[in-house]
């Protein structure tokens, strides 16, 4: 009886500790939510989920950028568009150092991705662009063009 009650003491608490774990890994930040920080405090809520994702195993950031695409996907596409112009609009007013600063980041932060990492980025953003429409895709390219 001793043994049985001390066994399921040590299980409870493995599987809290399994699911605490779990746990650790962070939640998707809501896309509106986010754009409406300023972005020092994107930068500081960036450096923490940086963290919890590095700590994270390959399989957690996967799910991780997957919440995080459902989230976007689940947005009207006014609701997209007035998130990008929006944040259109902060990046133009960004300092000059401070744009680059963040171009940096952005490129440290993909060549600090596994080979696996890197090709799922790119296929993540090459179904993203078989999504849009012809109009959307044609208006891309010619904006992507333009620079």
């Amino acid at each position: 009886m001793r043994r049985t009650r001390l066994l399921m003491c040590w299980m409870s608490l493995w599987t809290m500790s399994l699911l605490s774990a779990h746990a650790a890994l962070p939640e998707a930040p809501d896309p509106a939510a986010w754009a409406a920080l300023s972005p020092q405090e994107q930068s500081t809520r960036r450096a923490e989920l940086k963290q919890r994702l590095q700590e994270a195993t390959p399989q957690e950031r996967a799910a991780f950028r997957n919440r995080l695409r459902e989230r976007l996907e689940g947005m009207t596409p006014e609701q997209r568009q007035a998130l990008a112009g929006r944040t259109r609009e902060r990046w133009q007013q960004l300092a000059p150092d401070e744009k680059q600063r963040l171009i940096n980041e952005r490129r440290e932060r993909v060549r600090s991705m596994s080979p696996e990492e890197r090709r799922q980025l790119i296929q993540d953003r090459r179904d993203i662009l078989g999504k849009l429409s012809p109009e959307e895709r044609a208006a891309l390219r010619e904006k992507l063009s333009a620079r």
